[in-house]
């Protein structure tokens, strides 16, 4: 008798599926996630889906870079530069190590070219000659990091101390004295920014999900560290998969501020310590599966 309606509870499942068209892939139950923390969010709702150690402080590495990123388009919008504005590159900035285009002081190159790649291949040197551009210090721009963090309620616990993400043994030699210490960012922030980011600049979707980009003077062309797009293909790619955000830090792992649309339903997941490269991806799936599972249907 139990055999029976067991087969019976399959076969009605079966017929849910078939009626409603829910994909195979998206049939989840909660995932066991192998990070250090994760989130997700459904963007439209603002419904916190999963919190997995959310609030625990982290070095986000380049996940840093959607706060960057956001003062370089709210600068735009207010006039203060243009898109076409030339920034030159400092000593400090082409010095700096990590994922870097090997720019050299003295380069010329328009804010939209820096802002793509800092985007699409999250090179340091872009970022710190697009901070320096923008507040004429990277330290005077940091500050203004921390501001706009309260600003839209981000945590205590996050707190920037560079434009990059990166840890100050990566800063290079020509570092100045007063950019010291630590970026720490929870994954519940790094939500949150990313939900800022994308409700007030919904275009930097354009920009994330261009599969390469180039700064053709100097004939380099740059692919994108997100895996999951879904004009990429591949293992890891995504439907619905747009953008958002990659990281490393050598101690604290791989990391990945993701976005995904279906059906008029945005998500953003965020997965922080990944051991691999390809694991943050993986998780990330996972936490995504879950939520477009949880999808209401009228």
């Amino acid at each position: 008798m139990k055999i029976w309606w067991k087969r019976a509870g399959m076969l009605f499942t079966l017929l849910v599926i078939i009626y409603l068209g829910v994909k195979p892939d998206m049939l989840v139950g909660k995932p066991g996630i192998k990070a250090e923390s994760a989130v997700l969010m459904d963007m439209n709702s603002e419904q916190v889906l999963m919190d997995y150690n959310g609030s625990e402080e982290i070095a986000p590495a380049g996940i840093s870079k959607l706060m960057t990123e956001l003062l370089v388009m709210e600068a735009t919008m207010r006039g203060d530069i243009r898109w076409d504005d030339p920034v030159n590159v400092s000593r400090y900035a082409s010095s700096v190590g990590g994922n870097q285009l090997a720019l050299k002081q003295g380069d010329r190159f328009t804010v939209q070219e820096l802002f793509q790649v800092v985007a699409v291949y999250s090179a340091n040197d872009a970022t710190v000659a697009l901070a320096e551009h923008i507040s004429g210090s990277e330290h005077q721009f940091v500050q203004r990091m921390n501001q706009k963090a309260a600003e839209i309620g981000l945590s205590g616990d996050t707190h920037f101390t560079n434009s990059t993400g990166l840890s100050e043994t990566m800063l290079g030699p020509y570092r100045p004295h007063n950019i010291q210490g630590q970026t720490l960012m929870t994954a519940m922030d790094a939500c949150k920014l990313a939900q800022y980011l994308l409700n007030h600049h919904p275009e930097i979707l354009k920009v994330s999900n261009q599969m390469q980009v180039s700064l053709h003077q100097k004939g380099i062309y740059m692919s994108n560290t997100n895996w999951m797009l879904s004009s990429i293909g591949g293992p890891y790619a995504y439907e619905g998969n747009d953008g958002l955000k990659t990281g490393y830090d050598k101690d604290t792992g791989y990391h990945f501020v993701g976005t995904a649309e279906r059906d008029g339903k945005r998500l953003i997941s965020v997965v922080f310590g990944s051991d691999t490269r390809e694991g943050r991806f993986v998780e990330t799936r996972k936490l995504l599966n879950y939520g477009f599972s949880n999808t209401k249907v009228n």
